[in-house]
């Protein structure tokens, strides 16, 4: 794991060790509050880096492996698509394209 993705994990763990339910919970939901801010951020830049790159000719499966990715969640997110797998649109076939 990277240093940087260990740390926040660790502080996670912290907040999940705080002793007291009530004290435990508030920090919860503000960090839950937090993330939903920044996903939006780092949802944008991800999909910047996959267009990047798919403009660069760098194929699906090397984007998911530079990046940690699976090859369909590199497809979503070219397509701009974000939702659960349970409700991913149908892919056209050719002949209705």
């Amino acid at each position: 794991m990277d240093e940087e993705v260990q740390r926040v994990s660790n502080a996670l763990d912290e907040v999940e060790r705080i002793a007291d339910p009530e004290a435990r919970v508030r920090a919860m939901s503000r960090v839950m509050a937090e993330q939903v801010k920044r996903n939006a951020r780092w949802k944008e830049e991800r999909r910047e880096l996959v267009l990047s790159l798919r403009a660069q000719k760098v194929s699906y499966r090397q984007i998911a492996a530079r990046l940690g990715l699976g090859l369909s969640t590199v497809q979503d997110i070219e397509r701009g698509y974000s939702g659960s797998g349970k409700h991913r649109p149908r892919a056209k076939r050719e002949d209705e394209a």
